[in-house]
């Protein structure tokens, strides 16, 4: 059986794409990032809770801030990248929730009344919108360089406040020389899937 979607469409999202580390200068524009948002805004969240929040770091003075709290080898393309993305969970996403689930308005105080529930639930279900994104970012015609090599609670004090918490700082742009590496090997289907 074929996929519905085009295979260089897959090619663009899976097959061809590759972790970004060096990128060329063409800058990355607010209606590219917009443009992404807007498609991966239907990535599947529990109650629809679209926990994830971005912080672009486009300012020269917001990256000396950044660049200090990244693991030492992330340091030199975060400083370089066309633009930087800090992915986080936003424990209070459930003050959204009359909004974003209006059929049933009570499940922001049924199941999210406590700190702790929502972060969890905050934490698993920005995840799977930082993979859409990652995706999205490939859709753009850009590549990303996802990384969790970074001070978390440094990250947090200057970038977000309590009430959220940093999941990934991705790269994105045009990939430069020498992008990336050769693909690891992957899994094969019968390695991950059990019939049952």
């Amino acid at each position: 059986m074929t996929l519905a979607l085009d295979p260089a469409a897959q090619d663009l999202l899976f097959r061809e794409a590759h972790t970004a580390n060096t990128f060329t200068d063409e800058p990355v524009s607010e209606e590219q990032v917009q443009a992404i948002y807007d498609l991966v805004k239907y990535a599947p969240t529990a109650f629809n809770q679209s926990p994830l929040r971005i912080v672009l770091v486009r300012s020269a003075e917001a990256r000396e801030r950044l660049v200090p709290h990244m693991a030492e080898g992330n340091q030199p393309k975060t400083a370089s990248a066309p633009l930087v993305a800090i992915l986080a969970a936003d424990n209070e996403f459930h003050e959204e929730l009359p909004a974003l689930f209006p059929h049933a308005p009570q499940i922001k105080d049924v199941f999210f009344s406590e700190r702790g529930t929502r972060e969890q639930a905050a934490a698993l279900n920005a995840s799977l919108q930082a993979g859409y994104f990652i995706v999205g970012v490939r859709a753009a015609g850009l590549a990303a360089g996802p990384m969790t090599g970074y001070d978390p609670s440094g990250v947090q004090k200057e970038f977000l406040d309590d009430n959220h918490t940093p999941l990934m700082v991705i790269n994105i742009g045009k990939p430069g020389e020498d992008a990336s590496k050769p693909r690891s090997p992957r899994l094969d289907y019968d390695q991950v899937v059990t019939t049952v």
